[in-house]
């Protein structure tokens, strides 16, 4: 009786067992690869930096700026000549994960105010972490920026 007993719960044990399988989930959020390397580390998903020293935004996914020319949002893929001393690298950059941050401007930028003149942060461009490897390199990446 006790070798049936111990059968019967060999079956059952065989019959709910489930193996173990990893699961992983990669979220259709993370953008690292997208990041240009002047981009602020510590970070998987950006939508938008905000970019205090000029008060204007950089949209990652489309890799353009944003920013105010005469009381219009311009969107462009440079900077205009007025820009020409920003320094990408060394500017502090604040993550925005929200639409069209320009829209609340005057939010944003009181909010951050504080934030311009910083020159602390560590960019992908600098980083040794592996997620950083592969990130987008806009034609500056390798050229102008390099030395400052």
């Amino acid at each position: 009786m006790k070798k049936l007993i111990f059968a019967a719960a060999m079956l059952s044990c065989c019959l709910l067992f489930k193996p173990a399988g990893a699961q992983v989930h990669v979220s259709a959020s993370v953008n690292i690869g997208n990041q240009p390397g002047w981009g602020p580390v510590g970070y998987n998903h950006v939508q938008y930096y905000y970019l205090p020293d000029i008060d204007a935004y950089y949209d990652v996914s489309a890799h353009q700026y944003v920013y105010n020319d005469n009381n219009q949002w311009v969107h462009a893929r440079v900077l205009p000549p007025k820009y020409s001393n920003f320094d990408r690298y060394h500017s502090y950059k604040v993550v925005i994960n929200q639409n069209n941050p320009w829209d609340r401007d005057d939010e944003i930028r009181a909010k951050y105010s504080n934030y311009k003149g910083r020159h602390d942060q560590v960019v992908i461009r600098d980083s040794h972490d592996a997620r950083y490897r592969n990130h987008w390199k806009d034609d500056d990446d390798d050229h102008k920026d390099r030395d400052k």
